[in-house]
């Protein structure tokens, strides 16, 4: 297995990456920085831990909605930040950890 060493939100890892996988996993990295860095340069989410699960649900969101219609909302990435939030507010709880 390959290693490629990527950079999501200014933070260098170091991923494997099966032969020939190395343009899908390139473009993943580039979806998950960009939508990391969206969600931080919005201003509303400072740790880098709720910017992930955030980023997360969004990417699976859009996923899950992709079958939908082209015009619709959601099949073209455009998910309400402030309701994503309430949701990970709610699944770490008062401390900021997850449960």
């Amino acid at each position: 297995m390959k290693q490629l060493e990527v950079t999501i939100m200014g933070q260098s890892y170091i991923l494997g990456c099966p032969e020939g996988g190395e343009r899908a996993l390139l473009e993943a990295v580039g979806n998950v920085d960009q939508e990391m860095c969206a969600i931080r340069d919005a201003g509303k989410v400072r740790a880098r831990e709720r910017i992930a699960v955030l980023a997360a649900l969004n990417l699976a969101y859009v996923q899950a909605e992709r079958p939908m219609a082209a015009n619709d909302s959601a099949a073209t990435g455009n998910v309400d930040i402030d309701a994503l939030v309430t949701r990970i507010d709610e699944a770490l709880g008062h401390d900021g950890q997850l449960l």
